[in-house]
């Protein structure tokens, strides 16, 4: 029998600088895809077509504590890719004691940015929702989802499922 790996700490960086000590938590993109059905003559039900990614794109939300001038600074970028940002996270098997190291990078702009409720003598929070054009996870060093809207690549698992369609339309 086998424990899952579970997240013991992390670390976020936003264009290299670290939030140790500050980021508080981070919501980890949702990747899900935009599905249509289809059912053409002598189906006896659809079969869902895959569109792509879905219409809500990719996310990450991350909450810090304090005042954060960073972030603040790089609200309204104007570049899609602007604001590249590291999740760095340990998870352990409670069982082996083995740690998996999982990284994702986003690159993308602000959405939002919260300032959170103020009250003297309270801590602070940013949220701050990040939507992205850019997203690779990474697992012990190896590439498992690699997502570049702006470039239209979509890897998983080393194989890139949008090369045939890049080639087909001479890009």
């Amino acid at each position: 029998m086998a424990l899952p790996r579970i997240l013991k700490n992390l670390n976020l960086f936003n264009d290299g600088n670290s939030y140790l000590g500050v980021a508080k938590s981070c919501t980890l993109p949702k990747l899900a895809r935009k599905m249509e059905a289809f059912r053409g003559a002598g189906m006896s039900g659809p079969v869902k077509a895959d569109m792509g990614l879905s219409e809500d794109g990719i996310q990450l939300v991350w909450t810090l504590g304090g005042l954060d001038l960073t972030a603040l600074k790089q609200f309204g970028a104007v570049g899609a890719d602007a604001v590249p940002l590291r999740f760095a996270g340990a998870y352990q098997q409670d069982d082996s004691g083995d740690v998996t190291a999982v990284e994702i990078v986003v690159r993308g702009r602000h959405e939002s940015i919260e300032m959170g409720e103020a009250s003297a003598g309270g801590t602070t929070e940013h949220k701050i929702t990040t939507t992205c054009s850019y997203y690779k996870l990474t697992v012990d060093g190896v590439t498992v989802i690699e997502i570049d809207l702006l470039a239209f690549i979509e890897k998983v698992d080393g194989k890139d499922r949008l090369a045939q369609q890049r080639a087909a339309l001479g890009i």
